[in-house]
């Protein structure tokens, strides 16, 4: 199915964004693993989520998932079941890795495996470190990627210095360092998003974090608790770059997570110049606000470093930005965006090169001059949700119609966002057409 859209003007309206799926992923797993019910609100009913839902009601969890909720009946630490069948993550990297370090310590055997996406991305980065600690893990294909087969086994603490910053293979780690014997740290080169740091600290586990390093003690207990999930930031970064771009824009995000480790976006769109304020900060648990942000004129900066970590799943929709910005952006450090749902680098730079733009790939990012006008084109979103929504926005202001091809993959993270963007588009302006 495509999406066909053309040049608007002046966005205006309030959006709630949906659950922070990170967030999301961890309040299940988390409270499978505690004693108790686990209530989330605000859970993100995305397939990647639900990718996760589906892999522990396959071994013995129940899930209530209600109109406003989803109770998770948690069976402790030691309290999952050997599937009867292969676990199917989906198009979830999250769930793929993360689910590997608990299954590392349980009592059975298990395999995971994914769709077409999923098996070419690397899993070498969770094999080697979880093997470290004891692990029986490996790819039974003998390439590093899905299928998997774990067997589960009893697991020693390790302090591993990890080569990416990567909030996904820290979280496999420190799951598996709940029921290691002893405690378990995982040191970065940069900070990577640390909810779940945070979320285990609430569940009642012991983790410590200083500078990089994060450090979990073996737990004999978790807890259920009430979760209430932030709006995602990434998602929320498409309405952030629609109203920036678009002149004549004011748009405010509603409750959207403003976590530290994950606010690059915000950050950026500040330092190009955008026009963003926070209103009703709230600041326990998970940090979050209601962002207001309004039509700028942008100007081109170099983003590199410590920074990448907190805006990874955002540098496509970044790139958008660029293009309409005064000056070149370069963006560097940024060779983790080649082993996502795509090749983000490549597919964003021919997609963009298509529409007119400026752009030229690099080994670890992308150098995008600004200021040319861009114009209409088919657009292969490569089945990845961010690559479909990043290009949705830069037709908002490109001359002629931008068709977008496979546009449900959209689904993944954000099931609305053609509905949602359509609200912000004044009377008489049609946001798009299905064909």
């Amino acid at each position: 199915m495509k999406y066909e859209i053309s040049k608007k003007h002046g966005l205006r309206g309030e959006i709630t964004v949906p659950g922070d799926k990170s967030i999301s992923h961890r309040s299940v797993m988390f409270g499978a693993l505690a004693n108790g019910i686990t209530e989330i609100d605000n859970f993100l009913r995305g397939a990647d989520c639900l990718s996760t839902i589906s892999c522990f009601t396959k071994m013995g969890i129940h899930t209530e998932v209600t109109p406003t909720k989803i109770l998770v009946h948690g069976n402790g630490l030691h309290g999952l079941k050997a599937p009867n069948q292969i676990l199917d993550c989906g198009n979830s990297g999250t769930t793929t890795r993360l689910i590997s370090g608990i299954l590392a310590s349980q009592n059975f055997s298990c395999s995971m495996v994914g769709d077409a996406s999923l098996k070419k991305r690397p899993m070498k980065r969770i094999i080697r470190p979880l093997a470290m600690m004891g692990a029986d893990i490996r790819s039974t294909l003998g390439n590093d990627c899905l299928p998997l087969r774990i067997n589960g086994k009893q697991l020693h603490g390790i302090h591993y210095q990890s080569p990416v910053a990567s909030a996904q293979v820290k979280s496999a780690i420190l799951l598996a360092g709940l029921t290691a014997d002893s405690p378990t740290s995982v040191t970065e080169p940069y900070l990577s998003r640390n909810h779940t740091e945070l979320m285990l600290r609430t569940f009642g586990a012991e983790v410590t974090s200083e500078d990089t390093t994060a450090t979990i003690y073996p737990a004999e207990e978790l807890y259920g608790q009430k979760i209430v999930v932030p709006g995602d930031i990434s998602s929320a970064a498409f309405f952030l770059a629609s109203a920036l771009i678009v002149p004549g824009s004011e748009i405010l995000l509603k409750n959207v997570g403003i976590n530290p480790t994950r606010d690059g976006m915000l950050t950026v769109c500040r330092e190009m110049g955008g026009n963003i304020s926070y209103e009703n900060v709230k600041m326990d648990g998970e940090p979050s606000a209601d962002i207001l942000v309004r039509s700028s004129d942008l100007h081109g900066i170099t983003i590199q470093g410590d920074i990448i970590p907190k805006l990874i799943d955002e540098l496509p929709v970044i790139a958008v930005m660029a293009c309409y910005a005064k000056g070149t952006t370069i963006i560097k450090d940024a060779a983790e965006l080649k082993v996502k749902e795509s090749n983000r680098i490549r597919i964003m730079v021919d997609n963009l090169k298509l529409m007119g733009a400026d752009v030229e790939e690099t080994d670890d990012g992308m150098i995008i001059r600004g200021g040319r006008p861009l114009h209409g084109a088919v657009i292969n979103s490569a089945n990845d949700h961010r690559i479909a929504m990043s290009f949705s926005v830069a037709s908002l202001n490109c001359e002629g119609e931008t068709t977008i091809t496979r546009k449900d993959c959209v689904s993944i993270s954000y099931p609305r966002f053609y509905i949602d963007m359509k609200s912000l588009v004044n009377a008489g302006q049609d946001f798009g057409r299905v064909y």
